[in-house]
């Protein structure tokens, strides 16, 4: 990693040149159009070799740039079906996995931060990762008591190229905007930039992490692997044996797998604040494990990653979000206008059409108007597609929102939570689910 600045350098040239890649394809798209190739197979063609170059591209840089794909990759199932196919494969390779670094790395940063004894108590490493996180990647080993453990090592000076690779993603965000329509990319990239540091910082993850092993010790649904050693740059954790990811479900599962693992990832993410005090604020799939039972009954969920964590000092979700979300299902539009203005959330003094607020936060309130909701692609494709349209009446109600510091985590989680959902098509007793977790709603 000596060579930091040139591999930096060579791979902005390689991101910064995604444009002119971009055109160039389409250039000689259009020459095959031209020579007779039908439109759909050109532009398939032309997105299938821009996604390959995007995501390559984004898996190098790691750091910043894997955690940037995978927040998108959450979103997939609202891009329309002609933009998303070509991608697809390649967002979902993002959620689970990015290149390896070289075991003797990982050997010397494990010797650096749990000392030289460390095989002493680490008795088993084995050489190929088992998976990668946005700033380290993870081994499969055995510590000295016999248990099976997964050691999560971070990439050589992540940090500068953690924020390399962000200052990077930043430059070219404009240019990825027409890859992803109606996606706002820039405060996208400014909120993972702001939590690089407390992501960096595995201390404070194996803190969180702790808290919900405690807490989920005796949980019949959810399992959470306890902290065995931390250092600055290594954390030892219970290796959790599962299956496959979520992603596994969300590509091939059934309806009925769908639904059980589609429940129980909203019932952990809406439940953990008022049981721990905190958010798992990174709702992607491969942070989410199957794990099957010898009896063949409905598995439980295995949840890794406390990196990224919204610390909730109340206890749990805050009361105006419950009586908000409950008024939108209500309609009461006024109500509504005042709930958002006492919040923050409205700035603008001018005069809003209570009617058009209702159409705009309509997806906010929908799977709660019901006992039980079905979450599909198609439904948040026309909600992402109608609040993103300039020419629906509703979207003068875009540019009047704004979004207060203390929710933008909170409010990426959720999205992040819908859009996974959507994905995986699974239905939940939404309602009820908000009702037992979301202080305020059920008394709004």
């Amino acid at each position: 990693m000596a060579d930091l600045p040139r591999k930096a350098a060579a791979r902005t040239a390689r991101l910064a040149s995604l444009p002119l890649g971009y055109a160039g394809r389409t250039a000689i798209g259009f020459g095959k159009r031209l020579g007779g190739a039908p439109a759909d197979a050109v532009m398939t063609e032309i997105q299938q070799r821009t996604a390959e170059q995007l995501f390559r591209t984004l898996g190098e840089l790691k750091g910043g740039a894997m955690k940037f794909g995978q927040a998108l990759s959450v979103l997939e199932g609202a891009l329309p079906e002609e933009m998303a196919a070509p991608y697809r494969e390649h967002l979902t390779k993002l959620q689970d996995s990015a290149p390896p670094m070289p075991t003797q790395t990982v050997r010397e940063i494990l010797e650096a931060d749990l000392g030289a004894d460390w095989k002493t108590r680490l008795v088993r490493l084995e050489g190929a990762p088992t998976a990668a996180a946005s700033i380290g990647q993870v081994h499969r080993g055995e510590w000295h008591d016999g248990r099976e453990v997964a050691i999560k090592v971070q990439y050589p000076d992540a940090g500068a190229a953690l924020e390399s690779d962000l200052r990077t993603i930043g430059r070219a965000a404009r240019s990825l905007d027409p890859l992803f329509p109606g996606v706002d990319i820039g405060p996208l990239v400014a909120e993972v930039q702001a939590r690089a540091r407390e992501e960096l910082d595995y201390d404070l993850e194996a803190e969180a992490q702790r808290t919900f092993a405690r807490t989920y010790a005796e949980d019949e649904r959810i399992v959470v692997p306890d902290v065995v050693a931390v250092g600055p740059r290594v954390l030892v954790t219970e290796w959790l044996e599962s299956t496959a990811s979520l992603a596994a479900t969300i590509a091939d599962g059934t309806q009925a797998e769908r639904d059980h693992y589609g429940e129980l990832y909203a019932d952990f993410l809406f439940s953990a604040p008022a049981r721990t005090g905190l958010l798992h604020a990174d709702p992607h799939p491969g942070n989410y494990r199957i794990i099957p039972t010898a009896d063949g009954a409905p598995g439980r969920l295995g949840v890794l990653d406390y990196g990224a964590v919204a610390r909730l000092p109340d206890g749990g979700f805050p009361a105006p979000l419950g009586r908000l979300i409950r008024l939108c299902v209500e309609g009461d539009g006024e109500a509504v206008e005042a709930a958002l203005r006492e919040e923050g959330f409205i700035k603008d003094r001018t005069r809003i059409d209570p009617q058009l607020l209702m159409d705009y936060l309509s997806p906010f309130a929908e799977p709660s108007r019901t006992e039980r909701f079905r979450f599909t692609r198609e439904w948040m494709r026309e909600q992402f597609r109608r609040v993103n349209d300039t020419r629906d009446p509703s979207y003068s109600i875009n540019v009047k929102l704004n979004l207060p510091p203390s929710y933008i985590l909170i409010h990426r989680t959720c999205v992040g939570a819908v859009g996974v959902l959507s994905q995986l098509e699974a239905e939940a007793p939404f309602r009820a689910l908000l009702e037992r977790n979301l202080p305020g709603f059920a008394d709004a």
